[in-house]
This record gives C-alpha cells, structure tokens and sequence, in this order.
C-alpha cells in the first residue's frame, strides 16, 4: 500500500482549516496564470472572478486529498476494519487494484478500481471526494450528480481498464 496527498482531516474543522489553507495559494496562481498570459489590468478585473478564484481553490483542495493505494485485498482488510462507513465505489468491483480516501467526519469512504492508470485514479477519486462529500460540508452547496465540475471532475468514472481521461501528475507524489 501507499499513500498519496497530504490533506487527510478526521474532523470537519480539520476539512475547513485546510480548505482555508489552499485559498492564499488559489490566489497566487490564478495571478501567476494571468500573468503569464499577459493580461492587462483590464482584461484581469474582467476575467479574473471570485469564482475564478474558487475554482482554482476547490481544485488544489480535492488534488491535495490523501489517497491510499492497494490492492483489493488490503482495501478489503481496511473495510472490515471500518464495518462503520458507507462505501461509496465508482468502477469495475472485479479489477484487483483500489485507490481510496476515507471521510471520517462523514462516515464514508469512496472508492475507485483500476488496472493501470494509478495517477488517473487518483485524481477521478479526489474529484468525486470533493463532489459528494466535501462541497457541501465545506460551502454548504449541494452537489450535482456526485462529481464537482469547478475541480474538473468526470462522473465517467470507470477505471477497471485505465479508461480515464485527465491528468493527475500533481507534487504530492
């Protein structure tokens, strides 16, 4: 097993103190981003929104979310070991390797299979996570059909063959 990500909160203070975390850096890229694609002061208080802003927040948030990688026997174990949490799992329940990220707070964990592509894995989970559990307990919106648009999430989520688009090359590998 291994673990990717370094946002893993038992708590939803915990969930908000690290949302709130990520907002300054938000920023930051989103100026850098602008920068350089040579706005003007202009074109940057026009385009450059709050929402904007949040995107990019929600986004560095879900891609920061700790994932624990193994194979279906050790997510198996960690299962019987938390009988307590609702599982939620995207893929094919057949394919032999599973990312995961539990929930504490919300008593669930989400789940997704896959053969190959680890890193798109990753990413599709941390997308869902911040759709169906943390967007509503962080900004107390109701998600959408599970998957969070503003972080670039698909609701295609079927990784038993590597099938995922996206890329999830992030620093906290």
């Amino acid at each position: 097993m291994e673990t990717h990500g370094t946002i893993a909160p038992a708590s939803l203070d915990e969930a908000e103190a690290a949302f709130d975390r990520v907002g300054p850096t938000a920023q930051v890229v989103v100026r850098e981003t602008a920068k350089a694609m040579e706005f003007d002061r202009e074109e940057y208080r026009d385009r450059v929104t709050g929402d904007v802003v949040e995107t990019v927040r929600n986004a560095l948030f879900a891609e920061s979310l700790s994932v624990t990688v193994g194979t279906r026997a050790e997510f198996d174990d960690w299962r019987a070991a938390h009988e307590d949490y609702e599982l939620v799992e995207l893929g094919n329940p057949d394919v032999e390797r599973v990312a995961w990220h539990a929930v504490p707070f919300a008593e669930t964990v989400l789940a997704t299979t896959f053969q190959h592509e680890e890193d798109a894995a990753v990413s599709t989970l941390r997308r869902n996570a911040f759709g169906r559990v943390y967007r509503d307990a962080l900004l107390g919106e109701e998600s959408e059909g599970g998957d969070d648009e503003s972080a670039g999430a698909d609701d295609d989520t079927a990784t038993d063959a590597g099938g995922l688009g996206g890329d999830a090359t992030g620093a906290d590998r």
